[in-house]
């Protein structure tokens, strides 16, 4: 099984978009600032996820989720707990 994932930081109000085959370990990373990408805007909390069976199906939801319009659809239906519009 392989998971994208949204990941969002209350504290910095940004979101990240991942793909993985180990979900919970993978959150664990990032609070643990091992990913260069996230470790400046520690804590995450995770807030969204889907499952693929398939690697390249995933990657190709990622990709969606990281593009203009994948922006707009995480704006309208991911709501973060804990953030405040």
């Amino acid at each position: 099984m392989f998971y994208v994932y949204v990941l969002y930081s209350v504290k910095f109000d940004k979101h990240y978009v991942g793909m993985t085959e180990r979900l919970e370990e993978r959150l664990i990373e990032h609070n643990q600032g091992k990913n260069k990408s996230t470790k400046a805007f520690l804590p995450w909390i995770r807030v969204h996820q889907e499952v693929f069976q398939t690697r390249n199906s995933a990657r190709l939801r990622e990709k969606y989720l990281k593009s203009a319009a994948g922006r707009r659809w995480r704006k309208q239906n991911i709501r973060p707990r804990g953030a405040t519009e």
